[in-house]
């Protein structure tokens, strides 16, 4: 029996049979199954979120039937925290996209909404798919309707935009299906789940760092040309521009997600240590991405390539925030996603209005719109302000969570991340005075319609789900935070690492451990952790108020932060290396003869050196 999850998949599916049974010339009957169906989709999709509990990591509604004996391939679904908001962003643009097309599409309609609702198939599966191959199934089918709708119903240049397209996405699959088929070989399975325990236990020690950072940089290619990262990015401007305007909605609204997706699901927890020799590289190249997307959106003559260069730079901060492996960016990113596929999808479909009316992109043939269409001037406005990042709108809390939590680890990548934030409100507020203010320059824009009661539907339905994630974001937070968390404790990989102690002390306890695990480096910890131990911060605090009560009053001024404590630079930049603070500690050091801990320098004095040098 299908459960939920593959209800979801498939329905689209059986959408788009339906509408190729009607006949090609009944486009009345054809946009209102696809608006049907579509809107179905979303009801089902909504019943997700009570399966998702809160505060719970894991996978939820799995779905495990066998499809391949050999080798051994699964059907296997599942959603958590983080899957869950995307599925329903895939179901609520859908719709949306839909109605965006009512007008606009005139030729091949029954082809155009059969594309449309395959590519829902395929975005919905790859973010369900917790089997390898299964994923890069979806993965594959996802390419095949987005690059006909570009080619087919896209405007002069659409044949070069979507050929660009595909390249770039056969080329970074081709490296995911390698990468995909070494895990295999590896661990004799494509199952995620099993995947991922596999490698967290150690048990492929024969997997050097050479070997992992190949296999990370497999799929992190694959996952950073469908962002697109900077240098990567080329592709995205051109299928914008050239792609009709439901085809940007959903390319900018979740096609993008499923890069940032797949670093989440896979790059982060399978290759933990490539990862962390790979972050600062990867974070130069985010904020690369977030400044120059701005500044090539500031001297864009064309309005939706303006947009388009928007998304490299947004997409920079999602990237930002994973990279900095911080519970706080973690969830920013998660959130940056959700809200730049509200606001960005929007900004498309009000350029795609404009573009019904006027049929060009240029700036210059607009101005002083306002006067002509005081009610989309409104909405672009609002639209733009949340872009921006404007409080109390969703663009707002994405991006603050983002550089919260990546400047507690690294405040120079925070810092110059914010520069994306002022340009942001350079170049879409510049270009809608552009085109809104002033006096009409062109006789053809003074008798332009304002919104039509369909568009306006369109509109107004967007800007409550915009202020409601401004206003209401711990509604979606609160069911991915520990999903989050989740990937950081993956992270956390038992390693047989050399430090420098003194030698004629025996393995002290785990609850000693746990006392001295704060305060050093993590080159150390295996030395003084057992495997299995838990690293989680109330496993610590639990230990060190059993075996040091001097210690209680720190850990108890300290009780309320939250995520784990990776490293003794992390603590210190969390706490503060108060010396008063540290001085229980040391004395317990101290009088256990550990280590020769100083109350002054507490850190400093313990003799730790890196990995490999001796």
């Amino acid at each position: 029996m299908l459960g939920l999850l593959s209800v979801l998949i498939f329905f689209p599916a059986l959408g788009a049979l339906a509408l190729l049974l009607l006949r090609g010339d009944d486009h009345v009957w054809i946009r209102r199954l696809a608006l049907t169906i579509s809107v179905v989709e979303f009801v089902f999709s909504i019943f997700l979120i009570r399966n998702v509990p809160l505060g719970v990591a894991g996978y939820n509604l799995e779905e495990l039937h066998p499809w391949i004996t050999d080798p051994p391939i699964h059907y296997h679904l599942g959603v958590d925290g983080i899957s869950l908001f995307l599925v329903i962003l895939t179901t609520f643009l859908t719709p949306i996209s839909v109605l965006a097309s009512w007008k606009s599409i005139e030729h091949r309609v029954k082809e155009f909404f059969v594309m449309l609702l395959m590519l829902e198939v395929g975005v919905v599966g790859v973010f369900l798919s917790l089997d390898l191959f299964l994923f890069f199934l979806f993965w594959e089918v996802m390419l095949i309707p987005m690059a006909f709708l570009i080619g087919i119903w896209g405007h002069e240049r659409r044949i070069y935009a979507a050929i660009k397209f595909v390249l770039y996405t056969m080329a970074g699959s081709i490296l995911m299906l390698v990468g995909i088929i070494w895990l295999y070989n590896l661990t004799g399975t494509f199952d995620l789940p099993r995947i991922q325990q596999l490698l967290q236990d150690g048990r492929f020690a024969q997997l050097t760092s050479q070997q992992e950072m190949l296999l990370f940089l497999a799929f992190f290619v694959a996952f950073a040309i469908k962002v697109p990262l900077f240098p990567l990015h080329t592709w995205l401007p051109d299928a914008h521009v050239e792609a009709p305007t439901a085809g940007s909605v959903i390319l900018a609204g979740v096609l993008l997600k499923m890069g940032t997706y797949g670093m989440i699901r896979f790059c982060l927890p399978l290759f933990p240590n490539a990862a962390h020799r790979a972050a600062p590289w990867v974070a130069a190249l985010a904020i690369i991405g977030i400044i120059y997307g701005a500044l090539v959106s500031l001297v864009q003559p064309n309005l939706k390539k303006l947009v388009a260069y928007s998304s490299v730079s947004h997409l920079g901060f999602v990237v930002l925030g994973i990279f900095a492996f911080h519970n706080i960016s973690m969830q920013g990113a998660v959130y940056q996603m959700l809200a730049h596929g509200i606001s960005t999808g929007a900004l498309f479909l009000l350029v795609g209005m404009l573009y019904d009316r006027r049929h060009t992109f240029e700036i210059s043939e607009y101005g002083g719109l306002a006067t002509p269409m005081p009610r989309l001037a409104a909405f672009f406005l609002f639209v733009a302000l949340s872009s921006i990042g404007l409080p109390m709108l969703n663009g707002f809390v994405g991006e603050f969570l983002i550089l919260l939590g990546t400047y507690q680890l690294h405040a120079n990548w925070a810092s110059w991340a914010a520069l994306g934030v002022i340009l942001s409100a350079c170049y879409l507020l510049w270009a809608y005075q552009r085109v809104f203010f002033g006096e009409v320059t062109r006789d053809k824009n003074k008798t332009l319609p304002d919104a039509s009661s369909r568009e306006k539907w369109i509109l107004i339905t967007v800007a409550v789900v915009t202020l409601w994630m401004g206003i209401g974001s711990s509604f979606f937070t609160r069911r991915f935070a520990a999903s989050c968390q989740n990937v950081l404790d993956q992270m956390q990989r038992p390693q047989a690492q050399e430090a420098v102690a003194p030698a004629k002390h025996a393995l002290p306890p785990a609850g000693v451990a746990a006392i001295v695990f704060p305060v050093i480096p993590s080159a150390a910890r295996n030395l003084l952790l057992p495997s299995g131990h838990d690293f989680s911060r109330a496993a610590v605090d639990a230990s060190s108020r059993a075996l040091s009560p001097e210690a209680t009053p720190v850990l108890d001024r300290h009780a309320d932060r939250s995520g784990p404590i990776s490293s003794s630079r992390s603590l210190l930049r969390t706490v503060g290396p108060r010396r008063e603070d540290l001085r229980p500690i040391a004395r317990f050091l101290r009088d256990k003869s550990l280590f020769d801990v100083s109350a002054e320098h507490p850190v400093k004095q313990i003799s730790l050196e890196r990995p490999g040098t001796r």
